[in-house]
């Protein structure tokens, strides 16, 4: 669930395709706020009322007990009469694991493109592969315009059990309380620190640890650092695909699970967008674990901690 914001003016840039891409963003976006409804109005069938009561819960929960802003997000509904808000296209070079970028003119650059239009965003894929591209295309059920907005729940997700349902909520408040612009493995690290720790904290407080979603986030980096290894190495291009093949494969069980990618196919793209989430996971753990659980103090250091990626080190820098 990345942070997708959609910039509302293409002035910035030029092109055709900049311009229709900006188009559909712009459309798509509003199209979705103005089906979107306060809860007290949401006339419908008593399950999805407690499904909203449930959300509500969880909001006031985020703000009161997670120190995440107490916005007008999540207080209102809409039915979207899709399976996902959006769908992102993902792409990475044959034999590395660097995403191609994409880059707007508030969000900055980040390592994907959303689609409001799955046959638009298979398109995008489709030119992306016909320059050589590993390309994943997925549906994502939330995004988070990063306060600009106030998001609402959606019938994307509003189904999700509980403790999904908690965990994506507190990852897209995250993104409102700190958003670094064209970082997006800071901003989706820092977000899966902070729903991981709101939901152990969500369950614990209603007697529900036993809920707790499983971490599988450790196979997936050991994937990834045998395929950076390898595409370090002189291998012709034919060994090494048939190396990567093998290596790609040890994910495929894995992905058999895990909700939205269970008919993906394992690919350079897939492993770059999942390592956009986990990358700076041990760096967010442990300033969590020396702020003892401080969540104020854990998000300064993570404040600092954006500042000091931003910052050039001296050391770096080429001498005359």
């Amino acid at each position: 669930m990345r942070a997708f914001f959609l910039a509302l003016s293409a002035l910035a840039l030029s092109g055709c395709e900049t311009l229709a891409y900006y188009g559909q963003a712009v459309s798509g976006h509003l199209a979705l706020m103005a089906s979107a409804r306060p809860l007290e109005q949401v006339e419908t069938d008593p399950a999805l009322k407690d499904r909203l009561r449930l959300a509500g819960e969880i909001r006031d929960f985020a703000s009161c007990e997670l120190g995440l802003p107490d916005s007008g997000s999540y207080r209102s509904y809409a039915d979207l009469g899709r399976p996902y808000a959006v769908w992102n296209v993902v792409a990475a070079p044959e034999f590395s694991l660097q995403p191609v970028q994409s880059c707007f003119a508030f969000a900055g650059c980040v390592s994907y493109r959303g689609f409001y239009d799955q046959a638009a965003a298979q398109r995008h894929a489709a030119a992306l592969r016909g320059a050589g591209n590993d390309v994943v295309v997925y549906g994502v059920p939330a995004y988070s315009t990063l306060g600009w907005f106030d998001d609402p729940l959606l019938s994307t997700f509003i189904g999700y059990a509980d403790a999904d349902l908690a965990r994506l909520m507190f990852h897209e408040l995250a993104h409102q309380l700190l958003y670094v612009k064209g970082d997006s493995t800071f901003n989706e690290s820092f977000a899966v620190v902070v729903e991981r720790e709101g939901v152990r904290r969500w369950l614990a407080a209603r007697g529900r640890e036993a809920e707790r979603p499983r971490d599988s986030s450790v196979q997936v980096a050991a994937v990834r650092a045998r395929l950076e290894a390898l595409y370090r190495t002189r291998l012709a291009p034919q060994a090494m695909r048939e190396r990567k093949r093998a290596e790609l494969e040890a994910l495929r069980p894995w992905l058999a699970s895990l909700k939205g990618f269970e008919e993906q196919e394992p690919n350079n793209a897939l492993v770059a967008s999942l390592a956009t989430y986990t990358d700076l996971l041990p760096e967010f753990e442990r300033f969590l674990q020396e702020a003892q659980g401080d969540l104020p103090k854990f998000y300064a250091r993570a404040k600092q901690f954006a500042s000091e990626r931003s910052t050039p080190d001296p050391s770096s820098a080429q001498r005359p």
